[in-house]
């Protein structure tokens, strides 16, 4: 079933307004020597500049871009309703308008012709954002025969280099080997042979890890 349709008391209360200061603008060109369709045509050219200006404002800002044209063909024209509607107040009296007020009236459509045109005629902001171009994806790579190819570790822990002792001073001992460089030399261990088939030796063992001749023995030996 389709819900009653309710009346926005927001709504009703914008015509209610409207409707009142269009008449106060029309009995103000009136008293001011614009009759007829002229005097209808006023209202509808000050409250047209005011939604035009208030429209173009918000679209400059929403875009970060400065509104100050804008802002002041807003407070022109607001000023215009506003007077008009003060000035039916009784504090002017509409049989005798003061010639000022005629020489604003009359002037009004040249200078809403002016604030139209220029607020229609501002390049609109630009909102699309260029999208960003896409990263070309990585070639796949191509499919290669399965050879087991045993690679150097990337990186070998560096290890400071033995020292070298004299011929005449008494022997020293073996260096000792580093928790982690003993497992490390063990990965390698296990797949050199898991590759070949036989356990490795202190020379392939020192090639693989860069380290001295002394401390491959003894890791060698260690992994035997």
């Amino acid at each position: 079933m389709a819900r009653p349709k309710r009346f926005d008391p927001v709504l009703i209360q914008a015509v209610i307004a409207g409707a009142l200061s269009f008449a106060h603008l029309h009995d103000i060109a009136e008293a001011a020597g614009q009759h007829d369709w002229k005097a209808w045509a006023y209202p509808i050219s000050v409250d047209l500049l005011l939604v035009a200006a208030w429209r173009r404002m918000r679209a400059l800002r929403a875009a970060n871009r400065p509104a100050h044209a804008a802002w002041t063909w807003f407070v022109i024209a607001l000023a215009a309703s506003l007077g008009a509607n003060i000035a039916t107040a009784g504090l002017l009296d509409m049989n005798a308008v003061p010639a000022w007020l005629c020489i604003l009236v009359a002037g009004w459509p040249a200078l809403a012709f002016l604030g139209g045109t220029l607020l229609a005629h501002t390049p609109a902001p630009d909102t699309t954002a260029e999208p960003a171009p896409a990263s070309e994806a990585p070639a796949a790579p191509e499919p290669s025969a399965h050879v087991t190819v045993e690679r150097a570790p990337e990186h070998a822990p560096e290890l400071p280099a033995p020292t070298v002792s004299a011929p005449a001073s008494p022997p020293v001992s073996s260096p000792s080997v580093p928790p982690a460089l003993l497992a490390h030399a063990r990965k390698v261990a296990d797949t050199h042979h898991a590759a070949t088939g036989s356990p490795i030796d202190a020379a392939t063992l020192r090639t693989r890890l860069g380290v001295p001749p002394a401390l491959a023995d003894v890791l060698a030996a260690q992994l035997a």
